[in-house]
């Protein structure tokens, strides 16, 4: 497995971030050649309750959701709403490719732990064979 590469814009010379309260923490994955379940590259209600279900054990809120599927062959397209932020992915099954996002603020808690949690365990079940991922801190 790659490890997660920290991805970062540099700013201007001299010039600063402003400090925000509400800071977050972005974890993106491309994950090529997926050994999974099939389901979870094809079937939206089922792909919808599964991350409905890890959203809710890594201690994230579930305010919404929206999966669509393409078809019979076709992938399949979500988002989990949080209170916290959001989680969405989007399946190519005829290509064993995933794109995977979670986002958390940290406005009142500090959510990366239970970020890290939910992204591990999406990677776990899309078993990638070759994962390309990104950790960005956000201000």
């Amino acid at each position: 497995m790659s490890e997660m590469e920290n991805v970062a814009t540099p700013l201007p010379p001299g010039k600063q971030a402003p400090r925000r309260q509400a800071t977050g923490l972005h974890l993106i994955g491309d994950l090529y050649e997926c050994r999974c379940d099939s389901r979870l590259m094809l079937d939206d209600r089922y792909l919808a309750n599964f991350c409905t279900q890890l959203v809710a054990k890594a201690g994230l809120t579930a305010v919404g959701n929206l999966f669509h599927s393409f078809g019979d062959e076709g992938g399949v397209t979500g988002m989990v709403v949080l209170a916290e932020s959001h989680m969405s992915l989007h399946t190519w099954p005829e290509e064993g490719y995933v794109t995977l996002d979670v986002y958390v603020c940290n406005y009142t808690a500090d959510n990366r732990a239970k970020a890290q949690l939910l992204f591990d365990a999406l990677l776990q079940a899309f078993n990638p064979a070759d994962p390309h991922l990104h950790r960005v801190d956000r201000a």
